[in-house]
């Protein structure tokens, strides 16, 4: 199973630049001067679509401006604390606003967040899945 986040961007090779700067990796293949089709992993893609593009799947809602409005919090994991800053800095470097909620900060869990140019906000979370099972006084199921 894959899951594709669909975001509307108001400049495609901006939102192209700032994705690559945090990770993700071009699909040529589902991209066009409309469309960018961005991997963070084998199942994990983000489609980044102009304004015009994102209309055409949806044309009866007006798109939200994620710089004002609620829209969706997304959330990647990482391999480590230090791959949560790491990924975090990179999305400041390359434009993103960094900080935006206060970072989460526990024995079993370390997180951070950032905004993209346009507003759309994502967490970056490491969970020590082990830990976090024997809190619970379960065995380990779930990767991060």
């Amino acid at each position: 199973m894959m899951i594709f986040v669909n975001l509307p961007v108001a400049d495609l090779d901006r939102a192209i630049a700032f994705y690559t700067a945090v990770g993700a990796t071009q699909n040529a293949q589902y991209s066009d001067p409309t469309a960018a089709m961005m991997r963070f992993s084998d199942t994990i893609a983000v489609m980044l679509l102009t304004h015009e593009r994102f209309l055409g799947f949806n044309p009866k809602k007006a798109i939200v401006d994620a710089k004002v409005s609620s829209e969706v919090m997304l959330c990647i994991t990482a391999a480590s604390r230090a791959d949560v800053d790491d990924r975090v800095a990179r999305a400041g470097a390359a434009g993103g606003r960094i900080d935006v909620n206060e970072p989460d900060e526990y024995d079993f869990m370390y997180g951070r967040s950032f905004e993209d140019p346009d507003g759309h906000l994502w967490g970056v979370n490491w969970i020590d899945m082990a830990a976090t099972a024997a809190m619970q006084g379960q065995p380990e199921t779930v990767e991060a």
